[in-house]
């Protein structure tokens, strides 16, 4: 396997940048960039250009992570060449978030096969039930399979997001790739770090991914209360304040949700992923240390099936909620897992609105929020 990995700053110095991956075969193109690289009209086919026979992949995104750390503005791409892993590409237009399990089922469809041993997968940020989304791939495919990824992001904005696969770039596109092939490696690891405050509070009322009522009060009304000045800027502000979920005894089962969008007039919050109709909810916060902490254990568990010689691409997914509470300490959680994998991996990745992740080697897969969720590819 090799890995290649080159940075744009600015779109209109995209061509420049993507010249060392000129004249070299790429199977699969990454890319992971801000909003203005992903409304540049020569993104595509530049890539397209550079890499013709190479799937692409990525979206848009809340801050890029790449070998040189956390960026704004700029766009990462990464190219990567296999021996002997088969890629199989997959798009489909969402129709808005009542769609998201059907848009998982084709997703399903038009990867399976009889060898696909991983998936990766990136949906757009907004309008959409990630978890859903998920539990529509894994219909089809199985529950063996792993899935990882994310959700788009769009520096904060919670507006338009933006994928990039097999049609190109688009605004209600899920993507993603399926990995075939004994010689694949694969890992992954999600950990958060964040502390609960509060009491629980019993989920009244909710459809799907909506929450309409805890205790019996209006959950827009409860959320308000807790977060005083902080409400002005919600839904923003809300990456800050994130739920637990709870199981019936009020201890956590290891779910985050995020708020993506408040409703007004029916008083509801619009989360990234469903919740349990029959269960309770927790307010969290988070500290810098304890977050970096939790980076640090995910890429610790993603790491733990690759040998130390071998040369490895780590997808980091975090959530923009912890990005926002480090501000100029975010560089913090990217180095500490570059310290576990040392010089072996090349980092690629990006601040989302949503990560997607098995909670451990052989559980099912989830949609998480606020976590950092690391893929780990590699070949033998």
């Amino acid at each position: 396997m090799q890995i290649n990995q080159v940075i744009s700053r600015k779109p209109s110095e995209l061509g420049r940048a993507l010249a060392p991956l000129a004249g070299q075969r790429s199977d699969l193109l990454l890319v992971f960039g801000a909003i203005n690289h992903f409304t540049h009209p020569g993104l595509h086919q530049s890539l397209a250009d550079i890499a013709p026979q190479a799937c692409l992949l990525g979206c848009s995104t809340a801050g890029e992570i790449s070998a040189a750390g956390v960026d704004d503005g700029t766009c990462c791409i990464t190219a990567v060449t296999f021996d002997k892993v088969g890629l199989k590409p997959a798009s489909t237009t969402l129709n808005g978030m009542d769609d998201s399990f059907a848009a998982g089922e084709r997703i399903g469809r038009q990867i399976q096969a009889p060898d696909l041993k991983a998936v990766l997968v990136f949906g757009p940020g907004v309008r959409i039930n990630g978890s859903a989304l998920v539990d529509g791939i894994s219909s089809i495919i199985g529950l063996a399979v792993p899935i990882t990824g994310g959700l788009a992001g769009d520096g904060g904005a919670f507006k338009e997001t933006f994928t990039l696969g097999l049609d190109g770039i688009s605004n209600d596109a899920v993507v993603a790739v399926g990995l075939s092939g004994d010689s694949l490696r694969f890992g992954h690891g999600s950990f958060g770090g964040w502390e609960p405050f509060g009491p629980a509070r019993k989920v009244t009322r909710c459809e799907g991914n909506i929450l309409y009522e805890l205790d019996g009060e209006p959950a827009l009304e409860i959320y308000k209360r807790y977060l005083g000045d902080h409400a002005r800027s919600l839904p923003a502000s809300g990456l800050l304040f994130p739920f637990a979920m709870l199981g019936d005894d009020h201890n956590a089962i290891g779910l985050i949700r995020t708020i993506l969008g408040v409703d007004e007039a029916s008083g509801s919050l619009i989360l990234a992923g469903e919740i349990d109709a029959n269960g309770y909810l927790r307010l969290m916060h988070a500290s810098t240390d304890k977050l970096v902490n939790g980076a640090e254990a995910a890429a610790e568990a993603a790491a733990g099936v690759f040998q130390s010689t071998e040369k490895t691409l780590a997808i980091l997914v975090s959530c923009v909620g912890r990005k926002l509470v480090m501000g100029s300490r975010v560089d913090e959680e990217v180095e500490a897992v570059g310290d576990v994998f040392r010089s072996k991996a090349t980092l690629s990745g990006f601040y989302s609105y949503g990560e997607i992740s098995p909670f451990t080697p052989g559980s099912s897969c989830k949609l998480h929020n606020q976590t950092m969720t690391i893929t780990c590819l590699g070949e033998t």
